[in-house]
């Protein structure tokens, strides 16, 4: 075992014994024994007990854990904190820029549990106000944490876009006579990226080929069989095919709908379209209506297009108003009057719904009965000053372990809507996952069920539950569903959307906004939505100022 190895167990041990606030003076020794190991001159596993205790910063005690990690590869002491401390807890002592201390106030003072947890917390200003932070600390841990799901190849849609573009424009820059189109996962908008596909059509695919393998397009660009492969510089692969001109629509339409897709399509008299001028004449031998990139998964539209059904899917200028934000009187970084006016002049919207967290959430300073009361007479002197434009008093009510919400009936009736969320008790089986949410969207007072499995992507998987159960209930109930539109949520998941729509439940694309900037995640809510399959009519959303008005009465009655 080498020198590193053990010291870093040790520097482990050490820090877990600061986070569950161990005898200080052990907490140093064991420190400093692994500050001594990681510089010894010498293979510290070959040491013998008695070698171990004489030398300098190691003594008797640790000398004897040191032998134990050795022969055993582990150490009881360390098993045992580890076995009391939860695993995210754990991940996040490797993250740059924090110690034990600051891992502590996570934990005990803010309850966050895993890295996603803390990302998510990260990008709605939480760790600004916690003791022994600020904002550049939480920019740090927020950067780190980035890099840290970089590693892993998958990215979210949201930090590909960017690259995407880049990567778009110098193509076209240099490449000015050439067909350019991205295709793959970006192209049909899928939530997470594994790589970035781009087809280039050209008329001398040789002279093409060579041109981008000797480009500094991306990092590591080189040839491999009929593509060329390479890297950005924050680790994404792209992957980029060169063909003829005139085999370039065939060769996208291949390379853009997942396997099943293409394969459907083709077998409905697809692949009679030869050397297509564009995608259309592909879906029009195969006698279905176009289908959008963003549809081309599996065959669930193939039915639809063949009858010549297919939705006008949403797009972001249906958008009239925005719904579920929170500001300065939770955890958010803007007033209220700050974000109505951001909306309203910036953004050019009808209104705005104002849902700060409930009393239940105390780690984002939710409304006590006596501060909601205090926030709405506030929101009842602006809307005074707002000309065209209105504030909509709401609530992210907090469903409690019952299924209950954390308002008495007399102040759930004060507000124009309520959404309803879970943030606490995320372990749950299925059954008391789906018991739970059915009982909160029965509650007559639930407007939104707000962002369903709790997931936060590639961070936390959300809490599984029936989806057709309780998308069931919210029909029945006439509850809304969101599609929370930040980039590490998207949820309602869009494999569910179609499912909702066909029941006749209304969706709402929501920014979960806790800065003006995060209204513009409604972008990525919009392109989730296509994705799933949802139009204009079937979004709350998109309700023009008089018609949401209406709704919400309506709705209240």
């Amino acid at each position: 075992m080498e020198n590193k190895t053990i010291a870093r167990r040790l520097r482990l041990l050490s820090q877990l014994m600061e986070l569950h606030e161990v005898n200080p003076f052990k907490i140093k020794s064991i420190a400093n024994a692994a500050f001594n190991v990681d510089k010894f001159n010498g293979k510290i596993a070959d040491k013998t007990f008695e070698e171990l205790e004489k030398i300098s910063g190691i003594g008797k005690s640790v000398a004897g854990k040191i032998i134990e990690l050795v022969q055993t590869g582990t150490m009881v002491e360390l098993e045992e904190i580890m076995a009391a401390t939860p695993p995210g807890v754990v991940e996040m002592m490797g993250i740059k820029g924090i110690g034990a201390k600051k891992v502590a106030v996570i934990w005990h003072d803010m309850a966050i549990e895993t890295v996603g947890e803390l990302f998510y917390a990260c990008n709605e200003n939480r760790l600004i106000e916690a003791k022994g932070f600020g904002l550049k600390t939480q920019d740090d841990i927020r950067k780190a944490i980035e890099f840290k799901m970089a590693s892993t190849g998958k990215f979210l849609y949201a930090q590909v876009e960017p690259e995407a573009d880049k990567i778009l424009e110098k193509l076209k820059f240099t490449f000015t006579n050439f067909l350019i189109e991205f295709a793959g996962e970006y192209r049909r908008l899928c939530e997470i990226i594994n790589e970035l596909v781009v087809v280039i059509g050209a008329r001398d695919c040789e002279i093409a080929y060579n041109s981008i393998v000797q480009s500094e397009l991306v990092n590591d660009i080189k040839p491999e069989g009929d593509h060329i492969v390479g890297v950005t510089d924050n680790g994404l692969k792209v992957v980029i095919y060169v063909v003829e001109k005139r085999f370039f629509f065939q060769t996208l339409f291949n390379k853009t709908g997942n396997d099943e897709h293409v394969k459907a399509v083709l077998e409905r008299g697809g692949d009679d379209a030869d050397q297509p001028e564009n995608e259309e004449l592909i879906y029009q031998k195969a006698g279905l209506q176009f289908i959008k990139p963003e549809l081309r998964e599996g065959d669930t539209y193939i039915e639809r297009a063949s009858k010549n059904a297919l939705p006008t899917l949403i797009s972001y200028n249906d958008l009239r108003g925005t719904l579920h934000n929170h500001s300065t009187w939770s955890d958010g970084v803007n007033t209220i009057e700050e974000m109505a006016a951001y909306c309203k002049d910036q953004l050019n919207l009808q209104y705005l719904g104002l849902c700060d967290h409930s009393k239940s959430a105390f780690y984002a300073k939710g409304l006590s009965i006596e501060r909601v009361l205090q926030q709405q007479e506030e929101i009842d002197h602006l809307n005074k000053k707002l000309d065209g434009f209105h504030v909509f008093k709401g609530i992210e009510s907090d469903i409690l372990n019952d299924g209950s919400l954390d308002y008495p009936d007399e102040i759930l009736r004060k507000f124009d809507f309520i959404v309803a969320s879970i943030h606490s008790n995320l372990k749950m089986s299925e059954e008391k996952a789906t018991e739970r949410l059915i009982k909160a969207v029965e509650n007559p007072y639930t407007t939104i069920l707000g962002h369903p499995t709790g997931r936060l992507l590639l961070s936390r998987n959300g809490y599984t539950f029936d989806y057709k159960k309780v998308i069931d209930a919210c029909a029945a109930n006439g509850v809304v569903i969101e599609i929370n539109a930040n980039p590490l949520r998207l949820d309602l998941d869009w494999r569910w959307h179609q499912y909702a729509l066909d029941k006749g439940v209304w969706l709402t694309i929501n920014p979960d906004a806790h800065r003006n900037e995060g209204f513009l995640d409604m972008h990525y809510g919009v392109i989730v939505g296509r994705k799933g399959g949802l139009y204009k009519e079937r979004c709350l959303n998109t309700l023009s100022l008089p018609e949401i008005t209406q709704f919400f009465k309506d709705r209240k009655k």
